[in-house]
């Protein structure tokens, strides 16, 4: 007998309509359990467990019931089958397990799933970034990560913890005070209040085999050099060994983009003997006009009025000696970094479109294209303005990946 003819009550549940109920009646974390559980069950503790069946009963089915009679005969992927059916579902042999904390759009987790990865946890506090992240993967990114509640849906183990984390001041006031007082001080002491902290934490909990975090390339020279000093102290102290370089996207996507990135291995499992070593760079990937859709809407390009207005605003920077202004690009070279505020007025990376007529921003297409994103990648389950945001917010991709590559291969070799 087909599934619907055995369950007729049951139908395929619509994503997107779920989650705004889930907004509507402000269900904390609702969407965020049920993915978990339609994905990650075997990981679950038997509190998450009772907690994704409850919502479903509850918000999903409204059958006292249902759930249990459904999810134990494992039909989930039919009645739920949105939330498989999507552009990068999880490997069908998974060789590892990660955790992708401040996601994002998910860059990382294209990275990590290119290299067999299963994520078995996700965490995102943007709402926006968090639609995007479900449309391509099925899964839900739970929110802020500096609360225990969330910390409490981490599975026990997982291989890989993946962090694009803010770059923050650290506080050394209490550290200071407990120095003079001749006490000894932890990485709880030298972090608190930062993300960077809830990173550690979570490390320091679950000892994962290795770490992959992603930074600007300034959180090296940012407060003197103090804010990385006591990353890198931070995460020797938890027993890991740390390989760090900054290395630029321009490789592999045609945009100036550094960034630091930081690999780390538990001294517990290699002895610090692990022979990790970031990917080789090749030649610049150097023709932005490879990236450029065809027949891109009028809406694009600058008014005259802002036009003006930018080329007026360099002209007054170039006469006090000052490089700002705008950036219109060579088509067969590179373009600036792209960043957040992108979706202002395009003023970084502008497209001459010839003589005559004004240039144009990218559209957020090939702004995705410009962070190394497939065109499969869903950019439109957001406003444009927050797609600009999310790309300009973004790891490069295929540099991300090149760097997730020999981590897995280090990972894997016994030492």
């Amino acid at each position: 007998m087909h599934n619907s003819e055995r369950y007729p009550y049951l139908t395929c549940i619509d994503s997107q309509a779920l989650l705004a109920q889930c907004e509507k009646k402000e269900i904390k974390d609702g969407l965020s359990v049920l993915t978990q559980y339609l994905h990650n069950r075997k990981y679950l503790s038997p509190a998450g467990l009772n907690e994704a069946l409850s919502f479903m009963a509850e918000e999903v089915l409204d059958k006292e019931g249902c759930d249990k009679l459904a999810l134990k005969d494992d039909h989930s992927e039919l009645f739920f089958k949105e939330f498989f059916e999507v552009p990068f579902p999880e490997p069908e042999t998974p060789k590892f397990s990660f955790i992708d904390l401040f996601a994002g759009m998910g860059g990382f987790r294209i990275a990590m799933q290119a290299q067999g990865g299963k994520c078995i946890f996700s965490s995102e506090w943007n709402k926006y970034a968090q639609r995007t992240y479900l449309a391509n993967f099925g899964d839900m990114p739970f929110g802020d990560i500096t609360k225990e509640e969330t910390k409490s849906y981490i599975p026990e183990h997982f291989d890989v913890l993946c962090a694009g984390f803010p770059c923050q001041p650290f506080s050394i006031a209490g550290v200071s005070k407990k120095n003079s007082l001749g006490r000894e001080t932890g990485f709880k002491d030298k972090t608190q209040g930062t993300l960077f902290f809830d990173v550690a934490d979570i490390i320091c909990r679950h000892r994962p085999k290795a770490f992959y975090l992603e930074n600007v390339k300034n959180l090296v020279s940012h407060d003197k050099g103090r804010t990385f000093k006591v990353i890198t102290e931070t995460l020797e102290e938890l027993d890991y060994s740390i390989h760090y370089e900054v290395l630029d996207g321009k490789f592999y996507v045609p945009q100036h983009r550094e960034r630091i990135m930081i690999v780390g291995y538990d001294r517990r499992v290699y002895g610090g003997k692990e022979r990790f070593s970031f990917p080789k760079l090749g030649d610049p990937r150097n023709n932005i006009g490879d990236i450029l859709e065809k027949d891109v809407s009028s809406k694009y390009t600058l008014s005259d009025k802002l036009w003006t207005y930018l080329q007026n605003y360099a002209q007054k920077h170039k006469e006090k000696g000052n490089g700002f202004g705008y950036s219109l690009v060579d088509l067969k070279g590179i373009s600036r970094t792209l960043s957040a505020r992108y979706y202002k007025d395009g003023s970084e990376i502008l497209i001459p479109q010839g003589d005559g007529i004004n240039p144009r921003r990218l559209t957020p297409r090939e702004c995705a294209r410009l962070m190394g994103y497939p065109d499969e990648y869903i950019i439109n389950a957001v406003s444009e303005v927050q797609a600009y945001r999310q790309c300009g917010n973004s790891v490069v991709v295929p540099l991300v990946t090149a760097v997730a590559e020999q981590l897995v291969k280090t990972m894997k070799k016994k030492v």
